[in-house]
């Protein structure tokens, strides 16, 4: 004999499977991710790398979709991330499983790549204990955006401690011991004397009679940093003049007032252009008057050409996103043309550049490139020229660049394009 349910209990069963079904269809359409868009719609485009910085380091996973909206970023959706995005501002929207699907989809038939985010690097900036925080593009994008960095000189170099690091930056440190070339306009400034004063006291310290020899041994370290493993971004002066010093190692290139003794009138032909990093076949400037290096850079046969500052801009190469996801993780972007800028090595002279390293921007019909990678042994390094994106002509003294105002420049996503670059690993690809 089939028990009879009462009404009653009847009712209160329906109205619980009801609610069973509904919790679990509402469970499958909760956000499983946050997509952090980097397309024009993005309402700070900096601090969303230290939004992605910081979710890596507090151990939640991401991915970063390249081509896709401009290079958007994936991470896991939780209380934490949800507040990082809030507190910082930064657009975010909550997708599903479903859309993330979709969205994995439409990256396998175009252009695009999926990059795994593995781990936040450790950051190292190189610059002297004396340097403002706005003397360097770099450390304004890193502060702005959040991201934790240690500074450290040549002490710290030559003592080992580019092991404790993934990523180092250096900016417009003169490698050759000629103090940026500044003599002419500037031996009587307090700040210069000040700065020869300080490398001259710590080169002594270290055991060098010449500022010259232990700059030489800290391009040294750094270019064997990187040939391990390392990952090496500069800007500024810095790329011009540490290859200049690699080439000469060994070689006195200093001018008396700089080292106290003349060039080596050889100086030019010994040169080992085998031993740089990006450049080869340049010429050096051995004038202390004049404010140059070599004819690495471009300055001043560019004034020719852009005679003004809205001619001036550089862009960025499209690659293969699945063939060559490296140079398109460096070239992330929500527009393909920047503003270029100036800097004491303003741009690097295309025809002195070695053919195996990559051109990622450049402008049109000059013998000029503005931003270059290269793989050197185990490690990478990724060259930019100019000093600040959005201050054209920065000079001695001006005020610091107030990154709230450029939240979506453009031209220092580039800076942070580099700075994720060593957290990501290429997903396999299934054949």
């Amino acid at each position: 004999m089939q028990a009879k349910i009462q009404p009653s209990i009847h009712i209160f069963l329906t109205a619980f499977i009801l609610a069973v079904v509904v919790l679990a269809g509402g469970t499958s359409a909760r956000a499983a991710s946050l997509l952090i868009p980097m397309d024009p719609g993005q309402t700070d485009h900096l601090k969303a790398y230290g939004v992605v910085y910081k979710a890596l380091d507090q151990g939640h996973k991401g991915e970063w979709l390249l081509n896709y909206r401009g290079g958007s970023f994936v991470i896991d959706r939780t209380s934490e991330t949800t507040n990082l995005c809030l507190l910082a501002g930064v657009a975010y929207e909550e997708i599903s499983s479903g859309q993330l699907a979709d969205i994995y989809r439409r990256i396998e038939v175009e252009n695009m790549e999926r990059v795994e985010l593995e781990k936040a690097p450790t950051i190292a900036v190189y610059s002297p204990p004396n340097a403002q925080p706005w003397d360097d593009a770099v450390t304004l994008a890193l502060n702005y955006a959040e991201i934790e960095y240690k500074i450290i000189y040549d002490e710290e170099v030559l003592a080992g401690d580019l092991e404790r690091y993934d990523w180092l930056h250096c900016h417009h440190e003169d490698f050759t011991g000629q103090y940026g070339k500044f003599y002419a306009a500037f031996r009587n400034a307090v700040w210069y004397q000040a700065d020869v004063a300080l490398n001259e006291e710590l080169a002594r310290k270290l055991g060098y009679t010449k500022v010259s020899e232990m700059k030489r041994d800290v391009a040294l370290t750094i270019y064997d940093y990187v040939r391990r493993g390392g990952f090496l971004f500069s800007m500024c002066s810095a790329p011009e003049t540490i290859d200049i010093a690699l080439a000469a190692a060994g070689v006195d290139i200093c001018p008396t007032p700089f080292d106290g003794d003349p060039i080596d009138p050889q100086a030019q032909q010994k040169l080992d252009y085998s031993a740089t990093f990006a450049f080869e076949n340049f010429k050096l400037v051995f004038d202390p008057m004049l404010y140059r290096h070599s004819n690495i850079d471009t300055y001043p046969d560019r004034l020719v050409r852009f005679n003004r500052e809205q001619e001036d801009y550089f862009y960025l190469f499209d690659f293969a996103a699945k063939l060559d996801p490296v140079p398109t993780m460096l070239v992330q972007n929500h527009a393909n043309a920047v503003d270029a800028f100036m800097g004491q090595t303003t741009g690097f002279r295309k025809s002195l550049l070695k053919k195996h390293v990559t051109i990622l921007g450049q402008p049109d019909n000059f013998d000029e490139v503005r931003y270059v990678h290269g793989n050197l042994g185990r490690g990478t390094f990724t060259f930019l020229s100019g000093h600040d994106p959005e201050d054209y002509q920065h000079m001695v003294g001006d005020p610091p660049t107030e990154l709230n105002l450029y939240k979506n420049s453009p031209g220092y996503r580039l800076i942070l394009n580099n700075v994720l670059f060593p957290a990501a690993k290429r997903k396999e690809r299934k054949t």
